[in-house]
């Protein structure tokens, strides 16, 4: 059995579900989970945390579907691509809903070509512009809100990169 591992960045939860996002998390993971919280300074009364894990393939998208829904949370999931699988990301915000997106190797959004077909028809029957259906396929919408909560502020844990040779 292949595994992957991803992280998980919640930017934004009240500290009244600070808990139950854990307990979600551990349930998905399949072990308890703490995460440390650090206060959110673009939201009052906010916390973000964020959280490297391993698993089977599949795992950040039971990560996503266990935090979606959640009213006043934002968060992002990513999935690093194995042997067998493509990478992926879902983002989310009380606002537009999730969004997921199949990754490539450096993190770009892959976009299929079907979907890419479908936007150009819809351009060309004055549906829909296809600079907006590239962008909500490209996930800026997502991108644009979830920009400023990115930032992680004085104090926030600093994750260091590894070089591999």
């Amino acid at each position: 059995m292949s595994t992957t591992r991803g992280v998980l960045y919640v930017h934004s939860a009240p500290s009244a579900l600070c808990p139950h996002i854990e307990w979600a998390v551990g349930g998905v993971l399949g072990a308890p989970t703490k995460m440390t919280w650090t206060a959110q300074a673009v939201e009052r009364n906010s916390y973000r945390t964020e959280l490297s894990w391993t698993g089977a393939p599949g795992t950040g998208a039971k990560l996503a579907s266990a935090l979606k829904g959640w009213q006043r949370i934002r968060f992002e999931v990513t999935e690093e691509p194995t042997a067998a699988t493509e990478g992926t990301r879902w983002s989310y915000t009380p606002r537009l809903g999730i969004f997921h997106a199949t990754t490539g190797i450096h993190g770009d959004i892959l976009v299929p070509e079907e979907r890419l077909k479908s936007a150009i028809a819809n351009d060309a029957l004055g549906r829909t512009p296809l600079s907006e259906a590239l962008a909500d396929l490209l996930g800026t919408p997502w991108d644009d809100e979830l920009e400023t909560f990115r930032y992680a502020g004085e104090g926030a844990p600093v994750r260091w990169l590894h070089h591999v040779v």
